[in-house]
């Protein structure tokens, strides 16, 4: 489709140009969203084949040249380097006949330990689509869609999408914002990570502090093994395990930091959640909550990190929240208002913002 032609589909409607042109510039919106749909199927390719990670760094190169670094054939490679033009992904430089991919753009798609790493957003789309049928019918009838019936490129890629943030600003940072947490874990604490996935937060923390010990707990076995994993490879085993365990029935008590990492929302009962958590706390321990950073009032979230949460919303925590059948569904964007009321009735009744990243607000709380 030529970009440059104004056409509205249909003609004009009694010959209000005004209305046309507000027709077209939204036509070509949607457009424009459509081509990023699909062209997420290509970044997704691209981070999972390696193809942005040979292009780091490596200066002007041709297909047959990124073919041989990735192993991959030449002829599929170019026809998703035309796609990453396209997108102005990579440039092109026609008479050399060469591809680039800027540093500027490498350090969001290709290298996974930098915090400004996103790929990982696209390996989840792959299952976010596969579960439309089932989200259709969850909108008829009004039952979930449970984190557990999502695809496992879903459970890989929220891991991989939240990883880098939490590598840059978890300890440096959110933990340093708690008041004396920091101390205690030096010193040796005992610490349940709720809803801890892959374990990659879990991990950075039993990394940084060796005189504490650490348990993540989750209810989709799945993760937790994959969470085990984890750590064998990190060779940190003698201070983090990782058991399977809901929210409101994990066991153990005393905890000095209890952490809820992007997951209390996606409950069916955050409240029980919160009153579990109040229960194994010790005497001055402290729950951390990590929560998106979007708005309970709809109109503040027309931006770009509104838009993706709200729409994730939709897609994975209002429907893995109704799954559970429990008092409470809040979607991830019921606000700090809602979030406190719901902690103060558990019992914890000192709450504090924290800390803040563009993607997540973290809570401190407490009795």
């Amino acid at each position: 489709m030529a970009t440059s032609a104004r056409v509205v589909p249909g003609g004009a409607r009694g010959g209000d140009a005004a209305r046309d042109g507000q027709v077209q510039d939204f036509l070509e919106r949607v457009i424009t969203d459509g081509g990023a749909a699909v062209a997420g199927l290509c970044t997704s390719l691209g981070d999972r084949l390696g193809l942005y990670r040979a292009m780091a760094g490596a200066g002007p190169l041709t297909s047959v040249e990124l073919a041989a670094r990735t192993g991959l054939v030449e002829r599929y490679v170019r026809e998703w380097l035309a796609a990453q033009v396209a997108g102005e992904y990579v440039t092109y430089a026609p008479d050399a006949g060469t591809y680039l991919l800027p540093d500027a753009h490498a350090a969001v798609l290709a290298d996974p330990e930098l915090p400004s790493h996103v790929a990982g957003f696209f390996t989840m789309l792959q299952a976010l689509y596969a579960t439309e049928d089932a989200l259709m019918d969850a909108f008829r009838t009004g039952e979930g869609v449970g984190w557990e019936e999502h695809g496992p490129a879903l459970f890989a890629g929220t891991a991989k999408f939240f990883r880098p943030g939490y590598t840059a600003a978890l300890v440096p940072e959110w933990l340093a914002s708690l008041g004396g947490v920091v101390d205690k874990l030096e010193r040796g604490a005992k610490v349940a990570d709720i809803g801890c996935g892959y374990g990659y937060a879990t991990a950075l923390m039993a990394r940084a502090f060796p005189r504490s010990r650490f348990v993540g707990y989750d209810f989709h076995r799945p993760s937790v093994e994959a969470a085990r994993g984890v750590v064998a490879k990190q060779g940190i085993g003698d201070r983090v395990r990782f058991e399977v365990a809901t929210a409101q029935d994990f066991p153990g008590e005393d905890f000095d930091l209890i952490t809820f990492f992007d997951c209390l929302h996606d409950t069916g009962d955050p409240g029980g959640a919160l009153r579990h958590a109040e229960h194994a706390l010790a005497e001055d321990g402290v729950c951390m909550i990590v929560e998106p950073n979007v708005s309970s009032h709809d109109e503040e979230n027309a931006n770009p990190i509104g838009r993706v949460l709200t729409a994730a919303s939709v897609a994975v925590c209002l429907p893995s929240a109704l799954a559970q059948h429990g008092p409470q569904a809040l979607g991830n964007h019921a606000g700090e208002e809602a979030m406190r009321g719901i902690a103060d009735a558990a019992g914890l009744h000192h709450w504090r913002l924290a800390a803040q990243s563009p993607v997540n607000r973290v809570y401190a709380v407490g009795r």
